[in-house]
């Protein structure tokens, strides 16, 4: 589904991702970890066009990709979510993901047709799916953090993805809000075969749901694999863990 070929970025002289290589195959869930600083968001704006390689390809679905920008990225079939919640705070939650349905189905261009009436069934049966469906009236700028990333995730999977980029889905969340969030993560990955690849710094979430995890440090791949040989690697436990030789 998405492979990076040797993925390089640079700013000012600081090598913030060096050669970074791996694949993510279709319907998998797949993690990328690392301490602060290790290159990981970096990583997901060079994969979804908001940043520029200095070097390297990414390849979705067979097809090159390298920086073609991120909403041509969207109607191929690549979706995205960010650390910081990327919500409309004043619309309403139905509006929310109606307006997602609006601008990926292309009746946003027609500034004469009334959206208020489109896409109702598909929105509400969205806001089902991610548990905002009672709240669909309220402005979401009033939504908790979680309840925030819930929307973002709906909004997300209203532009109809095939791989789903989280960049620390959890973050922010109290222990409740991040056991129902992999949770509901976890579900819709399954029900709607969506292919997953996520960064977290929360490693219950990682080692609960990812089934191959990359590791980076410093801009580089040290591990890769899945859980129980990533969680025994040495060079892991020691730059990320902690532990010394």
């Amino acid at each position: 589904m998405l492979e990076a070929r040797g993925l390089a970025k640079s700013f000012d002289g600081f090598q913030a991702v060096a050669g970074v290589s791996f694949t993510v195959p279709p319907g998998a869930i797949s993690a990328i970890i690392g301490p602060n600083g290790a290159g990981k968001t970096t990583l997901f704006n060079l994969i979804t066009g908001h940043l520029r390689p200095t070097a390297g390809r990414v390849i979705f679905k067979g097809r090159d990709v390298t920086g073609i920008a991120p909403h041509d990225l969207c109607r191929l079939g690549m979706g995205r979510s960010f650390q910081r919640t990327n919500i409309f705070p004043r619309l309403t939650v139905f509006q929310n993901v109606q307006a997602a349905f609006v601008s990926h189905r292309g009746r946003g261009w027609n500034l004469l047709a009334s959206v208020e009436r489109l896409y109702g069934q598909e929105t509400e049966a969205l806001l089902d799916a991610v548990g905002l469906l009672d709240k669909a009236g309220e402005v979401s700028g009033f939504l908790s953090h979680g309840g925030q990333k819930q929307l973002e995730l709906g909004i997300a999977l209203a532009l109809e993805p095939e791989i789903l980029l989280l960049d620390e889905p959890t973050a922010g969340m109290s222990a409740a809000e991040t056991r129902d969030s992999i949770a509901l993560i976890a579900r819709l990955a399954r029900e709607r075969n969506l292919t997953l690849l996520f960064t977290e710094h929360d490693m219950e979430v990682v080692f609960s749901i990812a089934q191959t995890i990359t590791v980076l440090h410093q801009g580089r791949v040290i591990a890769e694999g899945a859980p129980a040989e990533v969680r025994s690697d040495p060079e892991v436990r020691r730059v990320y863990l902690g532990e010394r030789r």
